[in-house]
Parts: structure tokens; sequence; C-alpha cells
């Protein structure tokens, strides 16, 4: 028995091992890469104006990452309810107020329920910008009590920054696993699962953010107008993927989300859409067609941040995350201005990826590279919330 475990583990390194060095991690590897153009669609008809963006690349764009990369966001429902299970006004030793909300949503005799946190400040009296968290974590990163703190959900700061922060976790959305992921909201959508472009999790995580979102309307203490997604790695996928479906989203913050998220598929460094496919679960069937295939890709990442536009996007990277190819996200970030500029935002990004800790902050986009590896970190978080005082300042 101990040789079988030990081969199975020798096994699970080896391919591993396998992932880890197949990839390129040097610079002056990097292939010649074309991308897709954003203003350009599928017919070779050029984009020039805003009204030509809403109503034709811009729909064709999102079906496209539908269709190849996502799966959908059905949002077709019965109905829907919200229930405070729980409201502390004196949460936080006085400085915010919890409350602890049950999102139930019904389909076809079914329903699935959504367990949000959300503090917001006391000491102001108006409704307020919520940051919305997409957790992988697990609820202790979350906790309510604030016995147990964590800086991947630091609440007192944000709390003292003027802003109320929000999360939700995963699981009660779609698990985080191969075997379970059908739990949850795909039992609303079983069809999905028959689909080749039917939803899987990120899209799951993504519905289950805009039912958040939906929430937020209700509640007459959060600027619904102002809700800010966050994601870390595929939380930051689904934060992205979350911004480009539900224009309700002001701003959509991408930390360390790497390939498939905000990295650029044909630039051939870090994790491959053949490595992360690993991860089926979170992708559409379709997906796995591009596996060391990604110039047959009809879209690459920095389409995803051109949905964003006019609105905000944010782009965070770690120097040490080679996986996850901070240079690829800047890279990202900079070909997505062509969108903005449709609207009149011209941004100033440099050519050259800042250096590290260096924040940029523009009009309606931003990016850092702090030093570290892969991880959501309180530097991280001070860098969202000066971004978001100088949008909302605007």
């Amino acid at each position: 028995m101990k040789f079988k475990i030990l081969a199975v583990c020798t096994l699970v390194f080896a391919m591993f091992f396998e992932i880890l060095v197949a990839q390129n991690t040097d610079e002056s590897k990097v292939k010649p890469y074309k991308l897709p153009e954003v203003l350009k669609t599928v017919d070779g008809n050029e984009i020039s104006s805003v009204k030509d963006w809403e109503n034709i690349r811009r729909p064709e764009i999102l079906k496209l990452f539908e269709n190849n990369v996502y799966g959908q966001v059905p949002q077709d429902f019965e109905r829907i309810s919200f229930e405070i299970k729980n409201e502390d006004k004196d949460a936080m030793n006085g400085a915010a107020t919890l409350k602890e909300v049950a999102i139930t949503v019904f389909r076809k005799q079914k329903n699935v329920t959504i367990n949000l946190l959300l503090f917001t400040p006391n000491r102001i009296k108006k409704e307020v910008p919520v940051f919305l968290v997409i957790n992988h974590r697990g609820i202790r990163t979350m906790d309510v009590t604030r016995v147990n703190k964590n800086d991947f959900w630091p609440a007192e700061e944000v709390i003292e920054a003027g802003y109320g922060i929000a999360g939700f976790d995963v699981i009660d959305v779609a698990p985080d696993d191969k075997a379970n992921f059908q739990k949850g909201v795909m039992e609303l959508y079983p069809e999905q699962l028959e689909m080749n472009n039917g939803m899987r999790a990120l899209s799951a995580w993504a519905w289950g953010a805009s039912r958040a979102i939906d929430y937020f309307e209700t509640d007459s203490s959060v600027d619904a107008k102002k809700i800010i997604t966050v994601g870390h790695s595929r939380g930051g996928k689904a934060s992205l993927w979350t911004g480009a479906q539900d224009k309700r989203v002001s701003i959509a913050i991408s930390n360390d989300s790497g390939n498939s998220g905000a990295a650029l598929s044909r630039r051939n460094f870090g994790e491959s859409v053949k490595n992360i496919l690993r991860f089926t679960h979170w992708f559409c069937p379709n997906y796995k067609q591009y596996a060391d295939n990604e110039d047959m890709l009809p879209v690459d990442q920095h389409m995803l941040l051109a949905l964003m536009a006019p609105r905000g996007v944010y782009v965070a990277s770690a120097a040490e995350d080679l996986w996850a190819d901070p240079k690829g996200q800047y890279l990202s970030l900079l070909e997505a201005q062509v969108a903005y500029n449709l609207y009149g935002i011209k941004h100033n990004f440099p050519t050259e990826m800042p250096e590290v800790n260096n924040q940029i902050i523009q009009s309606h986009a931003g990016f850092h590279n702090r030093e570290g590896k892969h991880n959501m970190t309180s530097y991280d978080w001070q860098q969202f919330i000066k971004f978001a005082n100088f949008y909302f300042a605007q």
C-alpha cells in the first residue's frame, strides 16, 4: 500500500514538474504573436464610433468569449428573495454594520442560496461604494467575528477608507472542484452541462456576483451604482468576466489573474491555455480546442479588458508570480485602451511595464506590479482603494 501511495505521489509530482518546465519564463524566448484587433469585427469591418462599439463589436466580443472560453451566464429565473439572517449595527467595535444576507434564487421548482456578507461604515451617513470579493479561499477568510483577520479580505482597512466590503464563498454557487462544481447554480440550469458553450464554474461565479448586485440595489446603505468586483487568481478571472457581463459593475479588479484572466494568451510566457485546462470545470468545453493552439482563438484577453470601457478596470500582479505573466497582464491592459479612446478617454500608459511597486493610475484604468508572490495582500488593497478614490472623484 505504501508503495502504491508513493508511486501515485511521484506520478503527480512528475506531471506538475512537466507542466512547470514546459512553460517559458525567459523574456528573451517570447515568440512573435499577432493579437486580434479590438476594433475590427469578425467580418473585417472597422469600428470607429461608440454606437458601433456598443451595438456591434462589443456584443460580438462578448459572445466570442461566451462561446469559446467561459460559457454562458444565463439570467432567466422565476424569482429572487433576500433575507437578512443577522444584523449587527455595532460590529468592529462600533465602526461598522454587519449584514449576513441569504440570497435565494428560484427556477423550475429548484432553488439555490448564496450567503452574502456585508460590512458598511457607520461614520458615513449616506450610501457607500462597495468592494465585492469573489472568494475562493473559504468562509474563514471572511470571519464576521473579526477574530481571525486576513489581508485577503481586510474589512477594517476598507471600512476605515469609507467603503463597504462584501463577499461570498464560491462554494455556495459552484464548488471549486471538478467532481462537485455541478452542485449549486448548475442545478438550476442543468441544460448548461449539455452545451459545449455552457456555463461552468467561472461563469457560475460571475452569475453569483450579479445576484449580489441585485441585493445591493435594495440596500439603502449601498451605492449600487458604485460596485467594485474584486478577485484573486481564478477569482480575478471571474471578476473581469462579471464586469464584462454586468454593466452595473463600476470597476472590475483583477489580482494575479494570469492566463485566461488579464494575461495575453498568445504570449508564450508563464501558464498556457493547455496548462490551465487541467481545471476543466472552470471553462466551457469549447475552450479545449485552443490548447497549444492559442493563435486560433478568435479573442485574446486584452479584448476582455476592453469590454469594461468606459468603466473602470484595474490589473494587479506580483513580480515573483511569473506563472501569471505580469508583463502579459500589463500589455493586455495597454492593448485594451483603444476601446476607451472611442469614448474620448485618452490614457497615457508607458509602453514599458512600470517598475516594481510603482502604481499607475489613469482616469479609468490602473495597474501595479508589487514585489512578492501569488497572493492578495494589504499592499494590493491599498492600491485598489487609491484607484477607487481617484475614479469616483472624477
